[in-house]
């Protein structure tokens, strides 16, 4: 009998198995469609508790398009290993279960047997993730119907989106159990031309550039907007890179996820200078080496991390640069989940002007008390690490000292908002 209650107190801690990294996890694929494969990277919590499921499940999804989850939102913001493969205090892993979604398909370790299995749409994106969260569930029936977050970043958050009014769709029509309460949206390009009309004035005002720049740079986004009015959207996105190459001439290589990140100009490359060290490998390089070395070898995989990169963000080129505003709207207005929206005043690419503009902009049921709701500091350990604007179900945060990637950036205010999405 002591024997069988041993085991039985064994059985009930064990949740996963020994991968790269402290803690137990999980990992697998979802064959999403025919073709399409799907990777995923779980975290159960370390909190102390008796059943990870009394902590909620949080998915984490990437931008890019092309950029990976399991790679850069794991070990250069939120996972419980750094790039430099140290232990990080500031972990999600700590207060609840992470799963890393490597998406769109092609992306990461996802990969897909033919280049035209890849996604051309955000909706098509949708659907695969839904087909993914279902095959997850498959695998650990324990999470499901337990509430459940989206946190993403860039363009993960127009996926966002979309996932979440696919899902809610599921789940009205009894399709699906999943019990999703909030999604995050963080420095999300959820409208792209918002965040590109601000660049030549923001650049203006922290002295990035001249008159002149702040004039050629304007020149490059009128002629963005314009191939968007007229509904040319891959041209927009040429467009968009052209002016990003602007950007780079006349303000000599300033970071577009963080202005105040120092760069070493070589030619026409950029390399990151590592404070106190003549080291020159950027963190891009170091990643690669991490998740095509160790961690391909330890997880065992055959595939070869971020092989089809590109092409997935070649596919999505036609819908690159159109708005999911209206998909906010929606979620506002017909679904039950909260809306949580983020910006770091130091980052460029999707700058905050850009964001307040598209918040404010909104159309739903609270949209006139959302024009006249205060504003409040956002404190963490008596330090005011920004503001926020909170009404009914949507919120905005703007967050000091941070660029692209607040939870890297500012890790203390992060947590704050992180402990606000879940409180929802």
């Amino acid at each position: 009998m002591k024997i069988l209650l041993v085991l039985s107190a064994l059985l009930a801690v064990s949740y996963g198995r020994e991968g790269f990294g402290p803690g137990e996890q999980d990992w697998g694929y979802v064959t999403v469609r025919d073709k399409a494969h799907m990777f995923w990277w779980l975290y159960f919590t370390t909190a102390n508790v008796q059943n990870v499921t009394e902590r909620p499940l949080v998915i984490w999804l990437q931008g890019g398009p092309g950029a990976s989850s399991t790679g850069y939102g794991n070990f250069a913001e939120i996972g419980p290993l750094d790039l430099d493969l140290k232990l990080r205090n500031h972990t999600w892993v700590k207060d609840v279960n992470v799963l890393f979604i490597d998406n769109p398909v092609g992306t990461g370790f996802s990969y897909t047997d033919s280049l035209s299995a890849l996604t051309t749409t955000n909706q098509q994106i949708a659907e695969d993730l839904v087909a993914c969260l279902e095959g997850f569930y498959r695998r650990h029936p324990e999470f499901e119907g337990r509430p459940f977050y989206v946190a993403s970043e860039s363009y993960g958050g127009k996926m966002a989106t979309d996932f979440a009014l696919e899902l809610d769709k599921r789940v009205q029509q009894g399709q699906s159990k999943a019990n999703l309460r909030a999604i995050s949206l963080i420095d999300s390009w959820i409208c792209p031309i918002c965040s590109i009309l601000w660049w030549a004035p923001f650049l203006y005002n922290v002295g990035a550039v001249d008159q002149e720049g702040h004039d050629i740079v304007n020149v490059g986004a009128q002629r963005t907007k314009a191939a968007i009015d007229a509904g040319r959207f891959e041209e927009a996105t040429d467009e968009w890179g052209r002016t990003e190459y602007l950007i780079m001439d006349v303000a000599k290589n300033v970071d577009f996820y963080n202005i105040l990140k120092k760069i070493k100009s070589t030619g026409n490359s950029r390399t990151l200078v590592k404070p106190g060290t003549d080291e020159e490998i950027s963190d891009d390089e170091k990643l690669d080496r991490i998740m095509n070395g160790p961690v391909k070898e330890t997880l065992r995989l055959n595939v070869t991390w971020g092989k089809q990169r590109g092409s997935v963000f070649t596919a999505l080129r036609g819908d690159f640069m159109k708005p999911v505003t209206h998909g906010v709207e929606k979620l506002l207005d017909t679904t039950n989940i909260k809306v949580q929206v983020v910006t770091g005043q130091l980052d460029l690419i999707v700058d905050t002007p850009g964001t307040v503009v598209w918040v404010d902009d909104l159309h739903w049921s609270q949209s006139n008390e959302w024009k006249t709701t205060p504003r409040n500091a956002l404190s963490a350990n008596g330090i005011n690490e920004g503001y926020k604007k909170i009404r009914g179900p949507l919120s905005l945060y703007w967050v000091n000292r941070a660029g692209h990637m607040v939870p890297a950036d500012n890790p203390d205010g992060m947590a704050v908002i992180l402990k606000d999405l879940l409180s929802n």
